[in-house]
């Protein structure tokens, strides 16, 4: 809905001053808004008062942030420059952190503000993985998300910003972008402006006059191990050489960060192991849905290999527990869907085959449930392709991580759990070999093995990645700081090693089934990483 004004006059603090220009103006007082900023480079000199006002204004904790001023150099010396930016949410006409949030704690108002809930949040983190502007941070106190949201408290009673209010050098504009009468129109019409990763097509309402190409792209610089400015300071960037584009040099100076902030690692170790455990339960099911649909699966091996896949989706539950912020909150995905959110969808997608292949376990180990199995199976089958393959539609929506937005990730999760499931498979039957599935398991975790690694090489080798962030996930992967994982984890010990194994036959195959799981879980490590250590700040 749109807001109240009340134009004519701001207030901060125990201040009462007259505002640079109105929020509103009176004949649009009444109509809905569409709020943005301006950040006029040209005046702002860097002094962090917005950051303060901000933190003072909204009680945000130390270490995370919703205004910041970016400092970059660029130059040789002598002449050298320091360029500002102030960094914060962009509340985006097409917010991609609304769409994925599964509990619609992520809110974009009528008047183009795009806010927060905390009392809604479960901590899942997944706006953070959709925001491209790294301007989303979990509160440390709440563990709950949070951002600029426009001050909307004051401006829900006329009042600007705190941050336009403090600016020293009136460098921050607010103001109705619909409103030609408003100021902020006024300099946008009167002055070139630019946004933050236009390409990425979610309309940011935050635009820059005279804004610096090395400020507003950060993989125009390259990573820095030591601190810089300030010891509080997330490490992100540094440079030994000229600005590079895709290794062509793009400029004749030396840039350095010498400060920024918020950029952080939101998803760990839990996500990728939650990846292969979601593989190994779906695959099993898969492979024991086909075969009971073909009539050559045991009553034994229903149970038994049923079991193990139940434990793996059970496994698969508690990581995705395990990963959130506010865990005791879990079950709200549930209660308040959000339905345009994959990770919504897909925990019904997870809730609905584990449901059904429970029950599947359960008619088959305690009723004899022989008259069901067909129907059970038919359900099974496509349930345990959607378990397989939503994470693939999730990761599309986390916007801020180009890698992620491979159309090959659909198809290569369905493989990972063909592989994961025969392998695991392979494990038992080696072990138990009362168990058979009446089909060739070991020419499925063949052929499985094969287009994995073919669809491994595709996706991070041989395909072009569109954006310079997934190349440079990319490069990351197969020759940069994870090169370990793909290389000697998931290619050598996850494929080359089991292949050579699988010529060798009997005890051997289990060695191989082990090393396969493995190597699928420093594929997803890598693969879940890379993408993330890119600063979008």
């Amino acid at each position: 809905m749109g807001r109240p004004r009340l134009p004519g006059l701001t207030q901060f603090g125990n201040q009462r001053t007259p505002t640079h220009d109105t929020l509103a103006s009176p004949l649009r007082a009444a109509q809905v808004m569409n709020y943005g900023f301006v950040i006029d480079n040209r005046s702002c000199i860097g002094c962090h008062a917005c950051s303060t006002a901000c933190k003072s204004e909204n009680s945000v904790p130390l270490g995370v942030n919703r205004t910041w001023v970016k400092y970059t150099e660029a130059g040789r010396y002598p002449d050298v420059r320091r360029h500002f930016q102030v960094t914060r949410c962009n509340h985006c006409e097409k917010p991609p952190c609304v769409a994925i949030c599964p509990v619609s704690a992520m809110i974009q108002h009528e008047d183009g503000i795009v806010g927060f809930n905390g009392d809604s949040c479960i901590g899942c983190k997944a706006c953070l993985q959709a925001c491209p502007y790294d301007a989303i941070y979990i509160d440390p106190d709440s563990g709950t998300a949070a951002k600029c949201h426009y001050c909307g408290h004051r401006v829900e009673v006329g009042l600007e910003p705190a941050c336009v209010v403090v600016c020293p050098t009136h460098s921050i504009i607010a103001g109705d972008l619909d409103d030609p009468e408003s100021e902020i129109s006024r300099v946008r019409a009167a002055h070139e402006t630019t946004v933050r990763k236009p390409e990425q097509n979610t309309l940011p309402n935050v635009f820059y006059v005279e804004g610096e190409q090395v400020n507003l792209d950060p993989t125009l610089t390259q990573r820095q191990p030591a601190g810089m400015m300030w010891s509080e300071v997330v490490p992100i960037h540094d440079t030994a050489g000229p600005i590079q584009w895709d290794n062509v040099s793009q400029a004749e100076h030396m840039v350095q960060v010498a400060y920024n902030a918020q950029h952080k690692v939101p998803w760990h170790w839990q996500v990728p192991a939650y990846m292969l455990t979601k593989s190994v339960g779906a695959g099993l099911w898969l492979l024991l849905g086909l075969a009971a649909l073909l009539g050559t699966v045991s009553h034994h091996t229903l149970v038994v290999a049923g079991l193990v896949g139940l434990v793996s989706i059970g496994i698969t539950t508690v990581l995705l527990v395990a990963d959130l912020e506010r865990p005791e909150r879990f079950h709200w995905i549930l209660l308040r869907p959000q339905w345009r959110s994959w990770l919504t969808r897909g925990a019904f997608i997870l809730m609905g085959f584990s449901t059904l292949t429970g029950i599947w376990w359960v008619a088959e180990a305690f009723m004899g449930g022989a008259p069901a199995v067909p129907v059970l199976a038919g359900l099974t089958i496509p349930l345990a392709i959607g378990t397989a393959i939503y994470t693939a539609f999730l990761f599309a929506q986390a916007e801020g991580r180009d890698l992620w937005q491979s159309r090959l990730l659909g198809p290569h999760l369905l493989v990972q759990a063909v592989l994961a499931g025969s392998a695991a498979w392979l494990v038992m039957a080696t072990l138990d070999s009362s168990l058979s599935l009446g089909l060739p398991m070991e020419t499925v975790f063949a052929v499985a093995l094969g287009v994995d690694l073919l669809l491994c090489f595709l996706d991070i080798c041989l395909l072009p990645h569109p954006t310079r962030e997934g190349r440079i996930a990319a490069r990351d992967i197969f020759a940069g700081r994870y090169r370990h994982h793909f290389w000697g984890g998931s290619v050598m010990l996850g494929h080359l090693v089991p292949a050579v194994l699988l010529l060798v036959g009997g005890q051997a195959l289990v060695v191989a089934s082990v090393a396969t799981l493995i190597g699928l879980y420093c594929y997803e490590h890598a693969y879940v990483y890379a993408p993330q250590d890119i600063p979008n700040s």
